[in-house]
């Protein structure tokens, strides 16, 4: 396996509530098999899905919902390794390697983690300046770099 394939691809969503740009709070959930973890929706690319078609594909199996709208994109790929716990399940892959997206969720949007294969057990809104007090350890340097970047661009 070749070094780039060492990385699981990926996508993961920033979602603000249909209250945007009014209110600029984040959504995030609690994992159903981690204590205390709460994180951004986010799932692999399907060997020959495009970015877009995962992004969708992935709202509706862990929130219940697709309705949404993209404000933006991380102009680059970001990757990250997984604890050494996480990565004995994760085999071959050492880490993920992602596209991020800033989405809104639209008026009709409801969100259901009662999905057919449940990762969340709760969800919640939070502050950009709250966040990373909820977050995994791991994945704080990627969430600090992606919430960097939209807040330059005045999107949160």
């Amino acid at each position: 396996m070749s070094k780039t394939n060492l990385y699981r691809p990926n996508v993961a969503m920033i979602i603000v509530s249909n209250n945007y740009p009014k209110e600029k709070e984040i959504f995030i959930a609690q994992r159903n098999d981690l204590t205390d973890i709460w994180q951004f929706p986010q799932g692999g690319i399907d060997k020959g899905e495009a970015v877009l078609e995962a992004m969708f594909r992935e709202l509706k199996e862990e929130i219940g919902t697709n309705k949404a709208k993209i404000i933006a994109e991380y102009p680059h790929w970001i990757s990250y390794d997984f604890p050494k716990k996480i990565a004995k399940r994760m085999k071959p892959y050492k880490g993920q390697i992602q596209r991020y997206f800033l989405v809104k969720l639209k008026k009709s949007a409801v969100i259901n983690l009662a999905t057919k294969h449940p990762e969340f057990m709760d969800h919640k809104f939070v502050s950009v300046e709250d966040l990373l007090d909820h977050t995994a350890h791991f994945k704080k340097p990627v969430y600090e770099k992606v919430i960097k970047y939209f807040k330059k661009k005045e999107l949160l």
